[in-house]
This record gives structure tokens, sequence and C-alpha cells, in this order.
């Protein structure tokens, strides 16, 4: 297990804009490690290693908050103005629904304020240069506000209403975010509804970015999306585990293969629960074969 000295850089990376006294980042390291299985965040190369961030000026860690509530954490590209994951746990939909209007948000901290890291209503727009903001997406060019941590996957209306923040969205080709991927967030959500011991599961989703694609010539397009789960499942007294991913263009099937974390790790670098029990070489369709029976997550034969 990673020790909690281990995690400090990750950790105090998090919460720095919070305030300037060590108790209180002490205090928010014990609340925003917890997102993570055993505290461990993911490796993702070249980005974020052994819970240190290569590059502290262009990736920053929020501690996503909304209404004095911390509710997952966000890696944030400066750079391209597209979170690199999000990262949160999942115990279950018990009540609330998707906020009409949508109230998009903005991060103040990312902006060198002295703003308190609450999520606030975006307000001149012009004066965000670290990050997108709606005026970004009004011309979207088929692409629609993708979540990462999504709407569906929050406990209450606090947590649904606080993943509709612009750090948890990316530039999501229209067809992918409304068919397969959607499709896909709702097989994991079957998945931790049936399978994980109190609906409890650490979800994390991410993107890579593209190459010179942008949205409005400010925000980078993906060129693919990836997401996975772990949970631990008390009737089989194991842990299971899946990966998921796709590219972010017109799709080519309703639904995206649910894929080991270790073929996640080896295709795209990224190795979501490390140094956990969270395996890396079976899927939850390989220990529960009854899988498709109960959740949307193919096309039926």
């Amino acid at each position: 297990m990673t020790s909690l000295k281990a995690l400090l850089p990750l950790a105090v990376l998090l919460l720095l804009s919070v305030a300037p006294t060590e108790t209180t980042v002490v205090k928010m390291i014990e609340k925003c490690v917890k997102i993570f299985v055993k505290g461990n965040p993911p490796n993702i190369a070249g980005i974020l290693e052994g819970a240190n961030i290569l590059d502290q000026n262009r990736y920053k860690p929020i501690c996503q908050t909304f209404r004095n509530t911390r509710t997952f954490v966000t890696l944030y590209d400066t750079k391209n103005k597209i979170p690199v994951f999000s990262a949160g746990k999942y115990i279950g939909d018990h009540e609330g629904k998707r906020p009409k209007p949508s109230p998009w948000m903005i991060e103040p901290q990312l902006e060198d304020t002295k703003g308190d890291n609450s999520m606030a209503p975006e307000n001149n727009q012009e004066t965000y240069k670290n990050q997108a903001v709606k005026k970004d997406y009004e011309n979207k060019l088929g692409y629609d506000k993708g979540h990462l941590f999504p709407c569906c996957y929050g406990f209450n209306q606090i947590v649904k209403t606080s993943t509709f923040t612009l750090t948890n969205i990316v530039p999501q080709n229209i067809n992918f975010n409304g068919g397969t991927w959607k499709n896909m967030e709702q097989c994991i959500k079957c998945v931790m509804d049936h399978y994980c011991s109190n609906k409890e599961a650490y979800v994390v989703t991410g993107a890579l970015h593209s190459t010179g694609k942008t949205l409005n010539n400010r925000v980078n397009i993906p060129s693919m999306l990836w997401s996975a789960f772990c949970c631990y499942n008390s009737e089989k007294k194991q842990w299971l585990a899946s990966a998921f991913w796709g590219k972010n263009t017109e799709p080519e099937s309703n639904y995206l293969d649910i894929k080991t974390l270790g073929s996640l790790h080896k295709e795209l670098g990224i190795e979501v629960f490390p140094e956990t029990e969270c395996p890396s070489d079976t899927t939850v369709a390989t220990v529960y074969p009854d899988l498709y029976s109960k959740c949307n997550c193919k096309d039926k034969a």
C-alpha cells in the first residue's frame, strides 16, 4: 500500500489553492484521497506517475466542490483546456435528477485568483485563460459537452449538479456521446448496481488529447475517451474491474467492448488502479457470464 507520505505531492496539489494553512491541507487530504482505491491515483505516462504530476504548471488537480461538499476529483490540463481524467465513487443513484437548464460552472482557482476552490457560475468569461468557458462550445460543430464523471453516477442532487462544471467536460462527437458512450455509462452503472457490494465502486474516466484539433481554436478535441471501474464483491470475495475506450468520432458500433485494466495499460499507457487488488487480467463479464442478460452492455445476438 502506498504510504501517506508518498501521496503527499498529489494531495497537496489537489488542495494548494484551498487555503494557505497546513491544517486545512491535511484535512483535505483525508477527504480527497478517498476518491481513489487505497488512496492511489492513476499512473498516466508522461503526466501523472507515482502520485507525482510531472508538469505542475500545466496539470492542475481539482477537488471538485459544490455547496461546501467535496464530490469528485479532476486532473485538468490548462493548456488543452480539457480534463485528463475525473475520478469519483459510485454509491448508488439515491435521489435527484439531471438539472435543467444545465448550470455550467467554472473553477475560480485555476485563474490564480483568491477564489475558494468552489464551483461558481460563469461570469465575465473573457477573464478565464486557463479553462474552457461556455462560449467555447457555442459553435460546437457536431460536438457535445461530454461529461467525464457522469451526472447519472451522482448519489444525490448535489453530486449530480456538481458534474456540470466545464472542467469535467470535453468536446465529444454528438453521436458517440449520445449513443455508444451513453450505453457504456449505463452498462457500468448496471454492473455497479448488481455486482458491487453496497453499490460502492471507484470510477475513473479520462480523455486523450489530440494533436492540433480544437474547438473554436481554444479547446482541444480529444482523440479518444476511456473509462474504468473497480469494486469489491462480497459474494465472490474478490475485486472486480473492467475498462472501456473508444475513438471520439462517429461510432462504428452501439457498444464498446468490455476489456481488462491490463489491456488499457498496454494500449493507452494508463494504469488506472496501481498497487491495488483490482484485477488487471479479468473483466466482470469473465467472472459473471450472466452479465449480458442483466445489463445492456452489447448488441443482442
